[in-house]
């Protein structure tokens, strides 16, 4: 017995998908050999795949495609900020119970901040309280 069929968009993305996401959120539109080109030469991947993923992210509504001449152009559907709202929440609430205190909590137990740094989170938290 299979899992049951997704309602809408993923949660979070593949490593490969957040990748080409990136590259779109960075270029606005591009074809599949635009994208390709601008990817990392360690991170190279051949035209076929990178045209496969980004169908991928087109069947999950992620991004649009529209022809000029003979050529696929996608754009972005989700912006980065959307993204990474979707991702903390996602975060919140599979791995720290639905408590943002513990998310943070973490986040400043885990990373070494800077006093301006730490100086920047209370300024933004204070604005929260007001």
């Amino acid at each position: 017995m299979g899992r049951p069929p997704r309602e809408g968009p993923p949660d979070l993305l593949t490593d490969t998908e957040l990748e080409l996401m990136e590259l779109l959120w960075e270029l606005g539109e591009a074809s599949a050999r635009e994208v390709m080109e601008a990817l990392p030469p360690e991170g190279r991947r051949a035209y076929t795949t990178v045209a496969t993923m980004l169908r991928v992210l087109e069947k999950k509504e992620l991004v649009a495609t529209r022809r000029e001449g003979r050529a696929d152009l996608y754009r972005p559907l989700l912006s980065r900020e959307d993204y990474e709202l979707r991702s903390v929440r996602v975060l919140t609430r599979k791995l720290f119970d639905r408590e943002p205190a513990a998310l943070v909590r973490r986040l400043l137990d885990a990373e070494d901040l800077s006093r301006d740094e730490l100086e920047d989170i209370r300024r933004l938290l204070e604005e929260k309280l007001q």
